[in-house]
């Protein structure tokens, strides 16, 4: 048994036992259609090849992780090892290369969504330094029309001039909320792989806030308007601003022709999942935020952040 990097060759294989691992896991009857057409093991390889790690057995690909940066914040997966060969330590292997990457770029916290109803699981990154948290609620609901959309433009509209400053208007937006918290791999990645937008809401002087949606095939899914990730600047009026978001993501999904929203919110950033509740958004799905170090970092009842590290 050994773990290297992935390789373009292994992707069909990683993608099947992705599917397979967690189909089988929530029991789902055909386990490889549990994700339908949502892909993501092809749009986190083909956005950082350096960050994909696979395990390997007599030269056949059985397990695989992925690994994402956003600045001082860390997280990896999906990690998927082959059901038949669970329980021999294959998961432990392919910790390894993630938290060696980890301390190489010294994030200030690292962070994993994961099953809290499983105790294989929560054990497993418990040896690894990370503490189960808050909830994270995967919800969704219908697109319907938006009828007072406040302006907003989006990433791929923006001159190519001018891009690289809108990408450091996002990090002063995240930085304010997490000391070096950086998405630009996100904003770029989606814009190069044709995965969706970025929606921007601007100010008189500044980004008040911004959303990286992934828009139907890829991590969406057909017909899903998935926020990767979304946030607002700090200060008395980020609830509002983050109406005015969630209305200009919404809307760009109707104009797409999506019919389903579909967002997760950690449960510590306590207004922001109350504001998506009572917006229609239902949960389908919970998972458990696991970090280390065992600290809120920007999962805090003051932050306005969409986000749920799957």
């Amino acid at each position: 048994m050994s773990v290297r990097p992935l390789q373009a060759g292994d992707l069909d294989a990683a993608d099947f036992i992705m599917r397979t691992a967690f189909g089988t896991f929530l029991g789902v009857p055909e386990p490889v259609t549990v994700f339908g057409d949502v892909e993501y093991v092809q749009p986190r390889f083909t956005a950082a090849p350096d960050w994909a790690f696979a395990a390997e057995r007599d030269g056949e690909i059985v397990g695989s992780n992925f690994v994402t940066r956003w600045g001082s914040f860390g997280f990896f997966g999906p990690i998927t090892v082959r059901p038949d060969l669970w329980g021999q330590g294959i998961a432990s292997l392919l910790m390894r290369p993630v938290m060696d990457l980890f301390e190489r770029w010294q994030v200030r916290q690292a962070g994993l969504f994961t099953f809290p109803q499983s105790p294989q699981h929560i054990g497993l990154y418990q040896k690894f330094g990370f503490w189960p948290q808050y909830l994270t609620p995967l919800m969704d609901k219908p697109v319907s029309p938006v009828i007072d959309v406040h302006g907003y433009t989006t990433y791929s509209e923006t001159p190519e001039a001018e891009r690289d400053g809108v990408v450091r208007g996002c990090f002063e937006v995240t930085n304010a909320i997490f000391d070096g918290l950086d998405v630009a791999h996100e904003l770029r990645s989606t814009h190069a792989q044709g995965l969706g937008d970025t929606v921007l809401l601007h100010g008189d002087a500044e980004l008040l806030g911004f959303a990286v949606c992934h828009t139907g095939a890829g991590e969406a899914g057909s017909g899903a308007c998935f926020i990767k990730f979304g946030a607002v600047r700090p200060g008395a009026d980020a609830p509002v601003i983050f109406e005015r978001l969630l209305d200009a993501c919404e809307d760009l999904a109707g104009k797409r022709g999506l019919e389903r929203m579909v967002a997760g919110v950690n449960a510590a950033r306590h207004d922001a999942c109350r504001r998506l509740l009572a917006r229609g958004y239902r949960t389908w799905l919970e998972g458990v935020i696991m970090q280390k170090p065992d600290e809120p970092g920007y999962c805090r009842p003051d932050t306005y952040v969409i986000d749920d590290l799957r």
